[in-house]
């Protein structure tokens, strides 16, 4: 069986789950990135169909919300924080270092599939901005020299 076919299986029984709640779009995107951690782009034109939509609703859907991916992410994700608190504590200086570190902007991947980035609008955390969360792990304080560190120590015990 093929990773396209074992996909088709899932999404099939996620809607099959799912597509008489009401408002049952979110539900079936939630659930399908849930279990793949994106939104696999044959998944679309099925998801319409179920629902009676056109694909141009449901990929506007998923492009409106910036929660969905329609790309694999990496093997961690990085989370920085954009909410006022950590923007007033240099999270501007954070985010143009960690963006140039990876060569990467939100909502991309590193080239080699280890790392992607994603914006989040509070993690919580605002005593200790600017703050960022990769997997379950938060960071407070984060300076672009503490995140060097992260990201080395990450590198090395991999």
């Amino acid at each position: 069986m093929t990773a396209a076919s074992d996909h088709q299986t899932v999404v099939q029984d996620i809607i099959a789950t799912l597509k008489d709640k009401p408002g049952a779009l979110l539900p079936i995107l939630h659930g399908i990135q849930d279990a793949f951690g994106y939104i696999p782009p044959e998944a679309v034109p099925v998801i319409a169909k179920a629902l009676n939509l056109s694909r141009a609703e449901v990929h506007g859907v998923i492009s409106f919300y910036h929660y969905f991916r329609d790309t694999p992410p990496g093997k961690h994700t990085i989370h920085l924080c954009r909410a006022e608190s950590c923007q007033s504590m240099g999270a501007h200086t954070l985010e143009a270092h960690v963006k140039a570190k990876l060569s990467v902007g939100f909502h991309e991947t590193t080239a080699d599939g280890r790392f992607s980035l994603e914006p989040v609008y509070c993690l919580g955390n605002c005593a200790c901005s600017p703050a960022m969360q990769i997997g379950h792990d938060i960071y407070g304080r984060v300076s672009p020299d503490a995140f060097d560190a992260i990201i080395h120590k990450m590198e090395l015990s991999a």
